[in-house]
């Protein structure tokens, strides 16, 4: 199937980990993310229903080995000083985001933009998004995972 690019956007919280947690849970509620186990591709007698629960979900090893082509493959934002590895969130920084767009204030308009910031399959990546009057109104996350 190879890999799928994703991306949201939720209201602004400090905590980026608790943004991400609510988002994983809204998406894994809605069903809006690939199934491996109940495809389209399958015979309709031969699907079988989504999990009730993220952590019966992860306990597929078709799951483990495919993902779900969604945030749902990615399972922790990681702090500043901490190297980005598989299934984690790693923030773009101020700093980073100076060297590669000119500001450190990103707003939606930088979005298009955001192919500069390096990423990884499975590494997902996320940046707080500011209003107008310069204030933390959004986070954006965006990756690509599944096989």
């Amino acid at each position: 199937m190879g890999a799928s690019s994703w991306d949201y956007c939720v209201p602004y919280q400090e905590d980026l980990n608790a943004a991400l947690q609510q988002l994983r849970r809204e998406v894994f509620a809605a069903g809006n993310y690939y199934w491996v186990n109940g495809g389209d591709w399958l015979p309709e007698d031969e699907r079988e229903p989504r999990p009730p629960t993220l952590e019966e979900l992860w306990q597929d090893e078709l799951v483990q080995e495919a993902g779900t082509h969604s945030i749902l493959d990615v399972f922790q934002v990681i702090g500043p000083d901490d190297t980005p590895d598989y299934r984690t969130v790693e923030p773009v920084l101020a700093l980073e985001a100076r060297e590669q767009l000119g500001t450190d204030t990103l707003t939606r308009a930088h979005v298009k933009d955001f192919d500069v910031f390096p990423r990884s399959r499975w590494v997902g990546r996320c940046a707080v998004l500011h209003d107008a009057q310069g204030r933390p109104h959004e986070i954006y996350f965006w990756g690509h995972s599944g096989d």
